[in-house]
């Protein structure tokens, strides 16, 4: 009987020390945190802004034309023959279309550039997560965001993964 409490015993504080282990290869990371302080992240924006200038002014500009002709066609349309209001609107419509699949093409191509980009930084992220995790010994590491609970003791790597993008 002794042996048996005494195996029993033994088995709860080997139980006790793996779940301490197994808590020592666990990390905590702040990847939204980590993203928002990458360098990299600003030098991105400006360069898509650089990148979709010249057609974000071209847009404007046309909208504000678009503007125009449509303020000129509701203060003439009264004064105008049939043929030539007809002719005007027609343009008018023919004008405003061209303007939405400019303008829809191009918040498409900027959605498109800027998932490229963000996904770039995503796998420097990762890259560098599995980096730092690796050097430390982590097996796991969760996103501090995801986890329902963090405890404040919990190892937290996110300056270390930012000292590693950066």
């Amino acid at each position: 009987m002794k042996k048996w409490l005494y195996a029993a015993g033994l088995g709860l504080v080997m139980a006790a020390s793996a779940s301490v282990q197994a808590a020592d290869k666990i990390a905590v990371v702040n990847v939204q945190e980590v993203f928002q302080k990458m360098p990299a992240r600003d030098a991105v924006a400006k360069q898509l802004e650089n990148e979709f200038k010249g057609r974000a002014t071209a847009l404007q500009a046309q909208e504000t034309a678009l503007r125009s002709q449509e303020q000129n066609l509701q203060q003439n349309a009264s004064t105008m023959k049939p043929a030539d209001r007809a002719k005007a609107e027609k343009q008018f419509m023919a004008n405003r279309e061209d303007f939405s699949a400019k303008a829809q093409a191009f918040e498409q191509d900027n959605r498109r550039r800027q998932n490229e980009e963000s996904n770039k930084i995503g796998a420097r992220i990762q890259d560098a997560v599995k980096a730092v995790a690796s050097k430390a010994g982590y097996d796991i590491v969760i996103d501090s965001k995801a986890a329902v609970y963090v405890s404040p003791d919990a190892k937290d790597i996110t300056d270390d993964v930012l000292k590693q993008v950066k």
